[in-house]
């Protein structure tokens, strides 16, 4: 985790605005964020990090005493990224400059940040959200469901993952290395504090409609699918690669238990038709091992995943394309026999008709080693082309 640069202790909080064309609200969000500097009596500096706006909003931001820091590269995660980056206070404190948050409640999180809160992240659902502010399907859906997952996934101690009102000490947020540039940064940010083990606390807030007079920035269904996809990126092992393999072990078991024979359980027989649907486990659960596999080797090359001390080795580094090629070759040797094998059984009844029920038993493994091995394969190549283009 990086240190506060020299220069940072001589400013304790900068009050931190991504702006892309809000001349309407933002004077009056820069008021509020100057009367908090005021009743807090604390040594901040304001500063809004601007993402090309053409209607006049850096003039405002500086005629009212406030540090502009031009991004040229659209989007919220850079424009957060890069006030954080030009921030000159020990800790900084961020709200969007649509007037929807009100910078006057982040004394508690000053507090918090002062008691050594590594993250402090505001709570709308405990603080209030005024009629209007939230859409239903925010309110009731995406935000409940993603803070769920995230407690789920991450053991998040928040309730509101996604507030926009958000804290937290330079060094921590620094030492967090931020990469994504859209919406998905506020998901980034508490993963990986709760990934880099970072202290992390809420506190009440509350939600007031924007008081833009055009439509805003949010499209609640695509930015929600984008923060879902970016979590399952982040994934436990335990949501795909143990699934998978119980998928796996289970196909196996089906296919150890049918290829000698019909399985009578009962009054119920099984047959080659319960032995296509063991192919299908085995299939299945190979692709969701393959899955976390690749998600996990893609968040680690791409810089996504945090380096925590003593967890320096990349995951799943004896996975290479080398022993995925031996591994594929080994199976399709083993299709290959077992489909020699049907060829042979079909001669011996002069290439006439079969028995469903016989030549099954070895065409499905057959084919099922086959696949496989283009699938593992394809698994090793995907992996080292991502582990050899972001290297170099």
């Amino acid at each position: 985790m990086s240190s506060p640069e020299p220069d940072s202790p001589a400013v304790e909080l900068t009050l931190l605005m991504p702006c892309l064309n809000e001349a309407l609200t933002l004077p009056g969000c820069l008021r509020e964020a100057r009367e908090v500097i005021d009743k807090l009596k604390i040594d901040a500096e304001i500063v809004v990090a601007d993402n090309g706006s053409t209607d006049g909003s850096q003039a405002i931001a500086t005629a009212a005493g406030a540090r502009v820091v031009p991004v040229e590269q659209r989007g919220y995660g850079h424009a957060l990224n890069a006030g954080i980056q030009a921030a000159q206070g020990r800790y900084v404190i961020m709200a969007d400059a649509d007037g929807s948050y009100d910078f006057r409640e982040a004394g508690p999180m000053v507090e918090a940040l002062r008691q050594g809160a590594d993250l402090v992240m505001g709570n709308r659902f405990a603080g209030g959200i005024h009629p209007g502010a939230m859409p239903w399907k925010n309110r009731y859906i995406g935000n409940p469901v993603l803070s769920f997952l995230g407690r789920l996934f991450f053991k998040i101690p928040t309730r509101d993952f996604h507030c926009g009102l958000r804290g937290g000490a330079k060094a921590a947020l620094t030492g967090l290395s931020l990469r994504t540039g859209g919406m998905e940064f506020a998901s980034e940010m508490v993963i990986k504090a709760a990934l880099s083990g970072l202290r992390m606390v809420e506190t009440p807030v509350s939600l007031r409609p924007d008081g833009r007079d055009r439509p805003p920035h949010l499209r609640p269904w695509r930015d929600g699918w984008r923060h879902l996809r970016f979590m399952l990126l982040f994934s436990p092992r335990w949501l795909f690669m143990l699934p998978g393999l119980v998928l796996l072990l289970t196909g196996l078991a089906g296919f150890g238990a049918l290829l000698r024979g019909p399985l009578a359980l009962g009054p119920i027989t099984l047959d080659v038709h319960t032995l296509l649907y063991a192919a299908a486990a085995v299939l299945c659960g190979f692709q969701a091992m393959a899955f976390a596999v690749i998600s996990k080797v893609f968040v680690y090359e791409a810089g996504l995943s945090p380096r925590v001390a003593g967890r320096e080795a990349p995951p799943f580094a004896g996975f290479t394309l080398e022993r995925g090629i031996v591994g594929a070759v080994a199976l399709a040797a083993v299709g290959l026999g077992l489909s020699l094998e049907s060829v042979l059984i079909w001669q011996d009844n002069a290439f006439g008709g079969l028995s469903p029920s016989r030549i099954l038993r070895w065409v499905i493994p057959a084919v099922t080693c086959l696949v496989l091995s283009l699938q593992l394969m394809l698994a090793g190549f995907f992996v080292d082309m991502i582990r050899l283009r972001l290297r170099r």
